[in-house]
């Protein structure tokens, strides 16, 4: 077949030999030990994914050291999860030992498989995003330095728990799912420079980046005017028009969101839904952030059946019981008016119209 330019490669040429010869014959796995699984095939054949914790944003110097040690006991072969996990492909079992020992020695963090916490998905945050309320990196480090015992396995919890952080309300992460979601918002509407918009946006760009349709044309100014109820307070518009300004630093914070899940398993799909509505942005270390979400695992850990998801659970005892149980407040802001949730929400295979 002649090779094009069109498209990203045949994936089937970067599998590992052992995956290439078992493709479609995987009978089963298991988790021998946290941050490990072992996949056997109906041929006998085995495979062990060693799951090591990754940060989004790696240096070249991180990418050389996981290539050495993948050339050293995985005959060069890893991948990266969609959490930001490495994976070693080890399909020689002697090799395993030497694997996982190496990787203690150099202060790999090797788990987030099973019941466990897996690594923290983040969006781009201050280090790239024009519209990052917070920086999802930095956040993701101070609440994983602090819920490493949860990842590798130390502490137990009921069931798998996905924690997801996003720098502003457009979350390009997967926060309307997960378990636990750190959202970024701003609290006030965008401030626009009339007499400087008038010189360099593009006025028709800027009405059209609203997702809301609450930007109009404001003929007299030669610029443009936002409409407070319909405005989301998402940023898209400042990136378009440099004269519209969103950053606050006095009202600007964070959220926290609980009880998503993609997994259809024993129940369906489910949205994360508002848990605490503004925790103040205090960088580098966020304790605030920090010790909220570890409150939320804690209280869910010590309360959930096992193999019970965060949303489960509460759906379960009822978000009443929740907020009670979590000492949380009940405000206005927990009040869901989306008009389309009743068609979006039936998001899953087990639905029935």
């Amino acid at each position: 077949m002649a090779r094009t330019d069109f498209g990203p490669p045949d994936y089937k040429t970067m599998l590992p030999p052992v995956i290439k010869r078992n493709y479609g014959k995987w009978l089963y796995h298991e988790v021998p030990q946290p941050g490990v699984l072992r996949h056997v095939s109906e041929t006998g054949e085995e495979l062990y994914s060693v799951r090591v914790a990754s940060a989004r944003l790696v240096s070249s110097e991180f990418i050389r050291d996981i290539s050495d040690i993948a050339e050293k006991y995985c005959d060069g072969f890893l991948r990266f999860t969609t959490r930001n996990n490495v994976e070693f492909l080890v399909s020689d079992k002697a090799k395993l030992e030497p694997l996982l020992k190496e990787l203690d020695e150099k202060d790999y963090l090797v788990g987030g498989v099973g019941l466990s916490i897996s690594n923290i998905v983040h969006t781009q945050g201050w280090i790239h995003c024009k519209s990052a309320v917070t920086d999802a990196s930095g956040l993701t480090k101070n609440i994983m330095d602090t819920m490493v015992d949860y990842f590798t396995g130390k502490k137990s919890v009921p069931s798998r728990c996905r924690i997801a952080v996003a720098c502003c309300v457009n979350m390009c992460g997967a926060c309307h799912c997960s378990d636990i979601a750190v959202v970024g918002i701003h609290r006030t509407i965008p401030r626009i420079n009339h007499e400087l918009a008038s010189k360099i946006c593009e006025i028709p760009n800027t009405i059209a980046s609203c997702p809301t349709g609450a930007i109009r044309p404001n003929p007299k100014l030669k610029s443009v005017e936002i409409n407070h109820e319909k405005c989301m307070m998402c940023g898209n518009c400042t990136v378009v028009c440099p004269a519209i300004k969103i950053m606050d630093p006095e009202n600007d914070g964070v959220s926290i969101w609980v009880g998503g899940k993609v997994s259809n398993a024993r129940s369906k799909p489910m949205f994360s839904r508002l848990a605490i509505p503004f925790i103040p942005n205090n960088p580098p270390f966020w304790p605030e952030v920090t010790d909220a979400v570890k409150h939320l695992v804690e209280v869910w850990a010590s309360n959930a059946r096992p193999g019970e998801r965060m949303g489960e659970w509460i759906g379960r005892i009822g978000w009443e019981r929740f907020f009670a149980i979590a000492d949380l407040p009940f405000t206005d802001k927990h009040l869901d008016d989306f008009t389309h949730a009743n068609t979006t929400f039936r998001s899953t295979t087990q639905f029935k119209y």
